[in-house]
């Protein structure tokens, strides 16, 4: 690819217009002096390959997945990073310069990120981390505490089948606790992690008994609208180190950012405040 092109990416998903990327990246473009574009897309699943073969012509480097197209793409790229077929789906994509699709998933980094900057004293081995979710969100989650060296996952989710399929995948340190006890666990965990949407603004709220919650336990949501969801405000209260949800979305888009424009992009106050706006 020619250097003289002007770098291009960009976020594919349907709908697009609620994606905060183009905020992000456009913010960090104007910080580095970085004279590229990134651009929202709305794209169809039926056009889905024939979008992802054309952008590399027009002088694209690399975009991102959201939602529908994260787990389709696995099966257009010519290349999958092991963590990608892992947790099953890709949200960030490089075109190389002869136009192959390179599909990784940085959502596990993102999350592993946010939690060491927001509870430096995290320690993956306090205990074994509880989980509520088994999405693909938690797929991400899952895979990256494992590989921190969390010594035991306790998943539970609403759909128990759901949960012994993950656990089936990810093997002996993932253990199903029923959604209905999960609330008896709560004391047991050293990390606490809601992947769910319950909290999210227009959700139904997250209601698991948390009156076990030690003081000594990292809890964090990946939901972050609002920003202080009711698992959190009730986790501050109890004396919990909180690690909010815009983190995760932060520190995932930095290595895309690095990868398309040449330059690892700081996730600070600043950032933070643009992603907010």
């Amino acid at each position: 690819m020619s250097e003289t092109k002007i770098p291009l990416a960009g976020v594919i998903g349907n709908p697009i217009s609620h994606s905060r990327s183009p905020l992000i990246h456009g913010h960090w473009l104007k910080k580095y002096g970085i004279k590229g574009f990134y651009v929202p897309m709305h794209v169809e699943h039926d056009d889905l390959e024939t979008v992802l073969r054309s952008l590399p012509k027009l002088g694209f480097r690399g975009i991102n997945v959201t939602i529908p197209h994260k787990v389709s793409v696995l099966g257009i790229a010519d290349i999958v990073t092991d963590r990608a077929t892992l947790i099953g789906a890709a949200n960030t994509l490089t075109f190389t310069a002869e136009g192959k699709i390179h599909a990784d998933n940085t959502d596990g980094y993102g999350f592993i990120a946010s939690l060491k900057q927001g509870a430096p004293s995290w320690d993956p081995k306090s205990g074994p981390a509880l989980v509520f979710g088994a999405g693909g969100a938690s797929r991400a989650v899952i895979c990256s505490l494992l590989d921190a060296g969390v010594p035991e996952i306790i998943l539970t989710n609403r759909t128990r089948h759901n949960a012994d399929m993950l656990k089936s995948e990810f093997g002996a340190r993932v253990r199903v606790v029923e959604w209905v006890q999960a609330g008896n666990v709560v004391e047991d965990a050293g990390t606490i992690v809601n992947t769910t949407s319950l909290g999210m603004s227009g959700k139904t709220e997250f209601r698991v008994p948390l009156d076990g919650l030690r003081s000594d336990t990292v809890v964090t949501d990946i939901v972050y609208e609002p920003l202080e969801t009711t698992l959190l405000k009730t986790a501050k209260e109890a004396g919990c180190v909180t690690v909010d949800g815009l983190g995760m979305l932060l520190h995932q888009a930095a290595p895309g950012f690095e990868r398309w424009f040449g330059k690892m992009p700081e996730v600070d106050d600043e950032t933070r405040r643009v992603a907010l706006s």
